[in-house]
């Protein structure tokens, strides 16, 4: 009987054991997560007892702040700018929690304890909340939205510099300020109107810039192309045929160039025109292990580190995919296959050519500040990635430039933006609307100051990039631009709405 006592009791001392660890666990180490998670109830509570803190864009301009209720003592988040920026900021929803900015920096913007100022302040802690600057220009996000109007599409506009995010906007988007109704029924119907797919299959509050990915066409032939410089230098002078179509590996398919237009030569011939089959035999010649390598170098298969939850990564294959599917690979180097990239990870490929061969962390908080206006907390730009040498990327920079000069964006930008660009057309099906249009671009070619990507998915079968995406490339550019010299970033061109 006693034996039995005392394993009973090593098992309760066992059980209490793990209930104090689990508390410790609770109140301490998960403690400072479950404070600031956006599904914490007394977060949600405190978000509408309380005024939280604002968000700013670059400009000065207020993109999400508390007001007072009318006849009560709550508080009730307004977004001044509505959709055009809820995709970045997100919403403060009683109802369903936060989303997007709201979450990611709810620590500074959810009331908490400040700093003492007094022996006063000492004894009785005053609580406040810290407001949020971003690297986002309004005004870019308007350009965006007028050059992306009526079709489902994504830009994103970066500073390679030091990866700020200058506009980053996608269609179809949401209204965030039923999301934040204190009346529950309207806050559903919000919801659900929302998390509804579109024709396309696309949920206005999922942010496509950063969500979806899709293939992206010929601007991987830029990746291919640094791949060439990297692993196989010898391949740069290399001559392939000129032809219309060309036979792979291993299989009795064939591949075709656009239109079926005959091109070839070294990769100075092919880039410009965007050769297909030569850029497949290209990747032949380059080889799995390369190609794989110097997509993952630029970031395919990592997730980008912005600011923004939700954010998904590019996908390139495994190299080992191509020992049995050589016709795999060939389609890979042109950016077809199971290649997939989400505007944000595409833009960082341009970003990081333009850059000298180094990627800059993205990021979309400029800086915080306490109540007072002092500046609590600045972002420091970040080397994320380093595909290339500044040599290596310089070599890829002309190429790019004669895309716009005689290219397939022949004729798309004002000759003082001084642009470098790749377009991409991606076959993704065999009805009419089967092409995902791409375009990705940065400007001033011999000193870079802006990174663009640009896609619109589902266009017609004779839809291109540099017919769907490259005008929104280039409203976007030159505003950019005209905004980085102090001018109005609308009216730039007279193709831009």
């Amino acid at each position: 009987m006693s034996r039995r006592l005392r394993a009973l009791a090593l098992v309760l001392f066992g059980l209490f054991g793990l209930v104090v660890l689990q508390a410790i666990n609770v109140q301490f180490v998960r403690a400072p997560a479950l404070n600031a998670s956006a599904l914490n109830p007394r977060a949600n509570s405190t978000s509408t007892q309380f005024p939280r803190g604002d968000i700013v864009g670059a400009d000065g301009t207020v993109l999400a702040r508390s007001v007072n209720t009318a006849g009560s003592a709550s508080y009730h988040r307004q977004y001044p700018l509505g959709s055009l920026t809820s995709g970045v900021v997100g919403f403060a929803s009683p109802v369903y929690g936060l989303w997007g900015l709201e979450a990611q920096y709810n620590q500074y913007l959810s009331p908490h304890a400040q700093p003492p100022q007094s022996f006063a302040q000492l004894l009785a802690p005053t609580s406040a909340a810290d407001s949020i600057s971003l690297t986002l220009e309004p005004a870019l996000q308007l350009v965006a939205r007028r050059a992306l109007a009526g079709q489902d599409g994504a830009a994103v506009v970066l500073d390679p510099r030091d990866g700020a995010v200058l506009a980053m906007y996608a269609n179809p988007n949401y209204d965030p300020m039923p999301l934040t109704s204190n009346d529950v029924a309207t806050a559903e119907a919000a919801w659900k109107t929302y998390t509804t797919p579109d024709v396309h299959h696309f949920q206005p509050l999922g942010l496509m810039a950063t969500q979806q990915s899709f293939p992206p066409g010929s601007t991987f032939k830029v990746v291919t192309t640094a791949g060439v410089l990297v692993s196989r230098p010898d391949l740069i002078l290399k001559k392939y045929p000129v032809v219309a179509t060309t036979k792979l590996p291993n299989t009795l398919k064939t591949l075709s160039n656009f239109g079926f237009e005959r091109c070839g030569g070294s990769i100075a011939d092919m880039l410009p025109p965007s050769c297909d089959t030569g850029y497949a035999l290209l990747g032949l010649d380059l080889g799995g292990d390369a190609l794989a390598s110097i997509a993952n170098a630029f970031g395919y298969n990592l997730t980008p580190p912005l600011d923004l939850p939700g954010v998904a990564a590019g996908t390139f294959p495994d190299a080992s995919s191509f020992t049995t599917n050589l016709p795999g690979l060939a389609y890979s180097a042109i950016g077809q296959e199971n290649v997939r990239a989400t505007a944000l990870s595409n833009a960082l490929v341009a970003a990081g050519i333009a850059h000298g061969g180094t990627i800059m962390a993205p990021h979309l908080l400029a800086d915080v500040t306490s109540p007072d206006g002092t500046v609590i907390h600045r972002f420091k730009a970040t080397p994320w990635l380093k595909p290339l040498t500044s040599f290596q990327a310089s070599q890829i920079v002309p190429l790019m430039q004669n895309v716009v000069k005689y290219g397939t964006a022949y004729g798309l930008f004002p000759a003082w933006a001084n642009v470098a660009a790749k377009t991409g057309t991606a076959q993704v099906g065999n009805g009419a609307k089967n092409t995902d249009d791409w375009m990705i671009a940065f400007a001033p070619a011999n000193h870079p100051t802006v990174a663009v990507a640009v896609v619109l998915p589902y266009q017609d079968v004779s839809a291109t990039g540099a017919m769907v995406a490259g005008p929104v490339v280039n409203c976007l550019i030159t505003g950019a631009l005209s905004l980085q010299r102090g001018q109005p970033a609308s009216g730039t061109a007279t193709t831009c709405p």
